[in-house]
């Protein structure tokens, strides 16, 4: 929308693009709005004027590539191109068209679209992730890149990286809780019928062998865990419970999590302790303690290692200016 004062964020659509990435951007940032006001101006973009997907239909694009000279932010969804994905190159068309995005943008893929980031040199030296059946092939063909199949997306102050599909969701969420407070986010998340946040990695989707039988699940021993995250949760305690021995609930639960016990109880933990801070008033001490992390000295390290913050100032970022700590 030409002068327009809103955030503009152009998705740029390279064949053959996922059609469920690119319909991401335009949900989220298009339905956020604070007291009836949109927040954001989503104009899908492309280098013609029809692009072809995935799904064996093409669209017709209302933005041709003059959209990124005015972006604010910059995604890239998942996409099938061939330079990025086969040879870890750009045509000069595209590194011309993204030559035009106004330094201090954002830059954000979902899925695969990552590939098209790490050809632009966006992730330079940098942590990322991607869809984690094509994570081998990002390190292959960019191996200055850090990157990590274990999580569902990686924010990187101006560069911000999804995992595969649907975890464009929970990056799009994240980023809009960061610049409007989780009472627009989760507004958003209801009106898409998805959840505001989903704990846990991409790990967990990850093709593993599928465990032996016989051993029972450590499903109900997880929920059940979710529930008493401030008692004491130590890996002889979760085996017991699950009537196995630590070797074997050990085994079980890395083959159904992706993850050691101890490191899923942790994740666990601080995401209670990052929905308390957002959704409470509980001092910092307290908090610590119903998420199970002890003392507040510990929530502020696991807190800092996850996403950079304090957690006072986590809170003031996510709470939003209409929920002042």
């Amino acid at each position: 929308m030409p002068g327009t004062d809103r955030h503009v964020v152009a998705v740029l659509a390279l064949p053959e693009v996922i059609g469920f990435d690119l319909q991401i951007p335009p949900l989220v940032f298009g339905t956020a709005e604070q007291a009836g006001r949109p927040l954001y101006d989503v104009r899908v973009c492309g280098l013609a004027e029809r692009v072809s997907t995935t799904a064996g239909f093409a669209l017709a694009l209302e933005h041709g590539p003059e959209a990124l000279a005015a972006a604010d932010t910059v995604v890239v969804p998942g996409t099938r191109f061939a330079p990025a994905r086969r040879d870890g190159v750009l045509p000069p068309e595209v590194h011309e068209a993204l030559a035009a995005v106004p330094a201090g943008a954002r830059w954000m893929s979902i899925c695969t679209g990552a590939f098209v980031l790490a050809a632009a040199g966006r992730l330079a030296g940098r942590r990322a992730t991607t869809h984690w059946a094509y994570a081998a092939d990002l390190r292959r063909l960019h191996p200055d890149l850090d990157v990590d199949e274990s999580v569902l997306f990686v924010d990187d102050g101006d560069v911000a990286t999804s995992a595969g599909l649907a975890a464009g969701l929970d990056l799009c969420l994240h980023v809009l809780r960061a610049d409007h407070g989780a009472e627009v986010a989760n507004a958003v998340a209801r009106h898409l019928v998805v959840a505001p946040w989903r704990d846990g990695g991409q790990a967990q989707f990850i093709d593993h062998p599928v465990p032996p039988a016989g051993a029972g699940a450590t499903g109900a021993v997880r929920a059940w865990a979710v529930e008493h995250l401030d008692a004491d949760l130590d890996v002889a305690t979760l085996a017991a419970r699950a009537s196995m021995s630590v070797r074997t609930f050990t085994r079980r639960f890395r083959a159904e999590t992706g993850t050691s016990p101890h490191a899923w109880v942790v994740a666990q933990r601080v995401a209670r302790a990052r929905r308390l801070l957002e959704q409470s008033d509980l001092p910092v001490e307290r908090v610590a303690a119903a998420a199970g992390l002890g003392t507040a000295a510990s929530l502020r390290a696991h807190l800092a290692e996850e996403v950079g913050l304090s957690p006072l100032a986590y809170r003031r970022r996510f709470r939003g200016a209409s929920h002042p700590a």
